[in-house]
């Protein structure tokens, strides 16, 4: 599996942006996908996951309410919906496969096969 992150940019407090991701590979939609992000001089964040189906998702506290993953298996694609940005949300965007299940849900250690990142910066 081959992960494509896109949709990052610079945008103002209060606003949004779509994250997209999109994969190689005709076995998409068995597996969970999540989002994890990486603020500068930071260890890297889970922000949310979702089932291969799409029917069950988890997002963090930290942005929950604001932020929404979904997925559209027929076009291999993981989105990340993000509205009422904070600064705080700054960082590299990836998003990876799970693989792991002898862990935490939230462990990048879980997870494999990770984007390239897309940089979200949310100015003040």
């Amino acid at each position: 599996v081959q992960l494509q992150a896109s949709g990052g940019g610079l945008v103002q407090a209060g606003g949004s942006l779509r994250l997209s991701c999109t994969a190689s590979g005709s076995t998409y939609s068995a597996y969970t996908m999540g989002w994890f992000r990486q603020a500068p001089g930071k260890e890297r964040e889970f922000v949310a996951l979702i089932s291969g189906s799409g029917g069950s998702t988890i997002h963090a506290d930290s942005v929950k309410e604001r932020f929404t993953i979904s997925r559209d298996n027929a076009k291999n694609t993981l989105y990340l919906q993000m509205n009422s940005l904070k600064p705080e949300d700054t960082a590299v965007y990836y998003c990876a496969v799970r693989l792991g299940y002898s862990g935490p849900y939230n462990s990048p250690a879980q997870y494999a096969y990770w984007g390239q990142g897309t940089l979200v910066t949310v100015s003040s």
